[in-house]
């Protein structure tokens, strides 16, 4: 995280997160940086679907027709956390880390990880293998780079 902590603070670019299956490890890791308080001002965790509806805006159609791991719902929660933190890039995390709580169509393993930024959002559907822990880290380590990526290349755009 300290690459991503350190070109942040040097371009003055706030980054927050909403994590389900994390758990707060993608802050964590942040905060694990000396300096972070100058590119992050907070997350959320949303385990429960209400609480994704209540703090990050995910509307109630979406959790119903697309469920809380999918597309929708992690580009509904970075685009939420953004806009609720004022950040230039927010980043969404929701998935099945096992060992239980998986099915045939939503396996455990499956994450969906999605950016958001001002002028539109993307998410990614992975599938990881491994522990809990082990696939929980995979995510973290998969949004790290996600961000990383994005906001050097918005910067580089000039979309910053």
């Amino acid at each position: 995280m300290e690459k991503l902590v350190k070109f942040l603070c040097e371009n003055n670019l706030k980054i927050t997160s909403a994590e389900s299956c994390t758990g707060g490890l993608f802050a964590a890791g942040i905060t694990a940086v000396s300096g972070s308080s100058s590119c992050f001002d907070g997350s959320f965790v949303t385990y429960s679907n209400e609480q994704k509806h209540k703090l990050l805006g995910v509307k109630n159609e979406t959790l119903e027709n697309f469920g809380a791991v999918s597309f929708n719902t992690a580009l509904e929660m970075a685009k939420g956390v953004r806009e609720s933190f004022g950040a230039d890039i927010g980043i969404g995390i929701t998935g099945i880390a096992g060992p239980t709580g998986g099915t045939k169509d939503k396996p455990v393993g499956l994450v969906y990880i999605a950016v958001s930024f001002s002028g539109a959002s993307v998410a990614y559907k992975c599938n990881f293998s491994g522990s809990r822990d082990e696939v929980r880290g995979k995510a973290v380590e998969f949004a790290e780079n996600l961000a990383f990526d994005t906001a050097k290349k918005l910067l580089t755009q000039g979309e910053f």
